[in-house]
C-alpha cells in the first residue's frame, strides 16, 4: 500500500461512502498524489447506484486540511508544478461537486486555504463548535484557485466572499454557522463526524431518484457563467505565478516581514 492509500481512504458502507483524509502529522494537508486518489474515489462513486450520500471528514481533532500549497511548499516547487497542483485540485473539486450523490463535508477541525475549496464542492458543510476557517492567499500575493472566487459568493454572498478572500481574516465556528457557510455546528470532531454520518444516512435512506434530481435541478440553476469563471480563474492563475507579486509574498514569510506588493 502506498503512503497516499494509506493517508486518504474510501469506506464504502451502502447507501453511504465516507472519503477520510488521515494525515494528521501534516495538517492534513492534501499533496498530489492526494488529490489524484480523491480524483479517483470521485470517479468511482459517480457510477456507484448503490451509493446515495458521501461524507468527506479529515481524521483527528485539529484540522479538516490545512489545504494544498502553503509558502514554504510553492517556494521548493518550480511554478509549472505549483500550476498543476492548482490545475488538478479544480478538476477533483469539479468531480466531487458534479457527482449524483449528495456529499456532506465534516469540518472537525480547522478549514485553510485549498480545504475551504474542497468544503466549497460539497453541498452540506457541517463543523465542531473549534473549527476555524481563513482564506489567507492574498497575503501571500495570490487568490484562491481551486474554486473559492466562484463558489464561495454563491454561499456566503458576494461581499462576505470578497472580504474574507480579500483579507485573508480567520473566522471562527460561529461566524461560520452564521453567515452560512456550514449548517450547523457540533461539539468536536467526533460529534461532527457522527452526525454527518447521521444525516448521510437519512439521504441515503430517502429516494435516490428524488435526491439525485434534486441536486441536479438545483446545480443546473446556478451553472450559468461558471465554465466561464473557472477558465478565467485558470487564465489568472498562470499570469499570478509567474508575477513579482507572488515572488514577493514567498520572501516576506521567509523573513517574517510585512510583504511589500507592488501590483505587478
Amino acid at each position: 500500500m502506498t503512503a497516499a492509500a494509506a493517508e486518504i481512504t474510501l469506506d464504502r458502507r451502502p447507501p453511504v461512502a465516507v472519503i477520510t483524509i488521515d494525515r494528521r502529522d501534516e495538517e492534513n494537508r492534501l499533496a498530489q498524489e492526494h488529490l489524484e486518489r480523491l480524483g479517483g474515489f470521485a470517479h468511482e462513486l459517480a457510477d456507484a447506484d448503490d451509493i446515495h450520500a458521501v461524507v468527506i471528514a479529515g481524521a483527528g481533532p485539529d484540522w479538516f486540511s490545512a489545504g494544498l500549497l502553503n509558502p514554504e511548499i510553492r517556494a521548493a516547487l518550480p511554478k509549472e508544478d505549483v500550476l498543476e497542483v492548482v490545475w488538478l485540485a479544480n478538476r477533483v473539486y469539479d468531480a466531487i461537486e458534479a457527482l449524483p450523490q449528495m456529499v456532506v463535508c465534516a469540518i472537525n477541525g480547522a478549514v485553510t486555504a485549498g480545504a475551504v475549496e474542497l468544503a466549497l464542492a460539497c453541498d452540506i458543510r457541517l463543523a465542531s463548535r473549534e473549527a476555524f476557517l481563513a482564506c489567507p492567499e492574498a497575503l501571500w500575493g495570490g487568490f484562491p484557485g481551486a474554486g473559492a472566487p466562484v463558489r464561495l459568493p454563491l454561499v456566503v454572498g458576494h461581499g462576505r466572499a470578497m472580504e474574507l478572500i480579500a483579507t485573508g481574516r480567520r473566522i471562527d465556528a460561529a461566524e461560520m454557522e452564521r453567515i452560512g457557510f456550514v449548517e450547523a455546528l457540533h461539539d468536536g470532531a467526533d460529534a461532527t463526524r457522527a452526525a454527518a454520518m447521521t444525516l448521510a444516512g437519512k439521504i441515503g435512506a430517502s429516494g435516490p431518484l428524488a435526491t439525485r434530481g434534486a441536486k441536479r435541478i438545483a446545480k443546473t440553476r446556478m451553472a450559468a457563467g461558471f465554465e466561464a469563471a473557472r477558465a478565467l480563474s485558470d487564465d489568472l492563475r498562470r499570469a499570478l505565478e509567474y508575477s513579482a507579486d507572488v515572488d514577493e509574498g514567498i520572501a516576506a514569510h521567509r523573513d517574517g516581514r510585512a510583504p511589500r506588493f507592488t501590483g505587478r
